[in-house]
C-alpha cells in the first residue's frame, strides 16, 4: 500500500489531500491490467480491458501494456500543462500512446487495447475530477456522499446482452460460449460510438466524452473524502452489498484500500464468488482513497 500527502498549489493551497492507494491482480492472474497514476496534485486509477480468451485484438501489446503507457503519458501531460482541462491532459495522453505502438498495430481493429479512466486533481480550494468509462469516483461532502459513475457502458451491456440471447436462445438447450462471444463482439462495436459507450483506445476524440467536473474543497458542502475505484474494488457495493458507499469510505479510511481488496477477495471465494453480471471469478482491484485535511 502506497501513502502520500500533497498540498494544493498557490498561496492559500486549502486542505492538505493525504493519499493510500493499493492495487492487486486477480488471484488466478500473473500480471495486473489495472494501474494507480500519482503525480503531483493528480491522482487516478486505470483497469484496462481484459481480452477474451480467443478473441485478436490488431495489437502487438496487452492490455497491461496500455494502461502502464496510458498513466505515463497522462503523468507527463500533466508535467507539461498542470492546469490544463483533465479531458485535453486525457487527449493529449491517449493520442501519444497511439505513438507508442510505432506502426507496429492496427489502431482501427475493434478489439484495440481500451482503459477507464478515473482522475482526481488538487487545486487549492477544489478538486477537478475526470471519470471515463466504469471507475466510479466516490466523494464524502458532509451529509451526503456523492458518487460520480460513468453508466453507459452497463447500459450498453444489458442491451447486448439481451441480443446475444436472440441469437444464442435460452432455455437448456442455449449454449452460453454462443451467447458470451456474441456480447463481446456487439461490445466492441458499440466502443466509442455516439450510441455506444466512451473508453480511452486509440480515439482522442473518447477524452472529452468523459465525466468531468470541480467540487469544492472546504465549506457546507465541500469534498471531506474520496475514492477512486476499478470495478474490481466498487464491486464490494455495487455487486456483493458488504456495505453502502458511505461505509465504504470509512472502511477505507480505517483500514485502508487493501483491507478493502482483501474482503472483496473473501467475496469473491465465496458462495457469490463467480459475481452478478461477471464473466469471470476474480478480477483486478485498485482502490485509491483521499482525505482531506485543512493545512495547520
Amino acid at each position: 500500500m502506497t501513502q502520500s500527502t500533497f498540498r494544493g498549489p498557490g498561496a492559500g493551497a486549502g486542505p492538505l489531500m493525504r493519499v493510500w492507494a493499493a492495487s492487486e491482480p486477480a488471484p488466478d492472474r500473473l500480471e495486473n491490467e489495472d494501474h494507480l497514476l500519482q503525480y503531483g496534485q493528480l491522482v487516478g486509477v486505470l483497469d484496462g480491458a481484459t481480452v477474451p480468451e480467443g478473441f485478436e485484438t490488431g495489437c502487438v501489446h496487452g492490455p497491461a501494456w496500455y494502461v502502464r503507457q496510458l498513466a505515463a503519458r497522462i503523468g507527463v501531460a500533466a508535467a507539461r500543462r498542470p492546469y490544463a482541462a483533465l479531458a485535453g491532459n486525457l487527449a493529449a495522453a491517449i493520442l501519444a500512446v497511439r505513438a507508442d505502438h510505432e506502426g507496429r498495430c492496427d489502431l482501427d481493429h475493434p478489439g484495440t487495447p481500451s482503459s477507464t479512466v478515473c482522475l482526481l486533481r488538487h487545486d487549492g480550494d477544489h478538486v477537478d475530477y475526470l471519470v471515463l468509462c466504469d471507475s466510479p469516483l466516490v466523494v464524502d461532502r458532509g451529509d451526503r456522499v456523492e458518487v460520480i459513475a460513468d453508466d453507459r457502458l452497463e447500459t450498453a451491456m444489458a442491451e447486448l446482452r439481451q441480443s446475444a440471447l436472440a441469437v444464442a436462445g435460452t432455455g437448456a438447450g442455449a449454449d452460453p460460449t454462443i451467447r458470451f462471444r456474441r456480447a463481446v463482439t456487439l461490445q466492441r462495436q458499440q466502443m466509442n460510438q455516439t450510441h455506444g459507450y466512451w473508453v480511452a483506445a486509440a480515439n482522442p476524440d473518447a477524452a472529452f466524452h468523459a465525466l468531468t467536473g470541480s467540487l469544492p474543497l472546504g465549506g457546507a458542502d465541500g469534498v471531506r473524502r474520496a475514492a477512486l475505484l476499478t470495478d474490481g474494488a466498487s464491486c464490494a457495493v455495487d455487486q456483493f452489498g458488504l456495505f453502502d458507499w458511505r461505509g465504504l469510505l470509512d472502511l477505507l479510511g480505517r483500514d485502508g484500500p487493501a483491507e478493502l481488496i482483501r474482503r472483496v477477495r473473501v467475496a469473491e471465494a465465496g458462495d457469490g464468488g463467480p459475481g452478478r453480471r461477471r464473466h469471470k471469478r476474480y478480477d483486478d482491484a485498485t482502490a485509491l482513497f483521499c482525505d482531506f485535511e485543512e493545512a495547520p
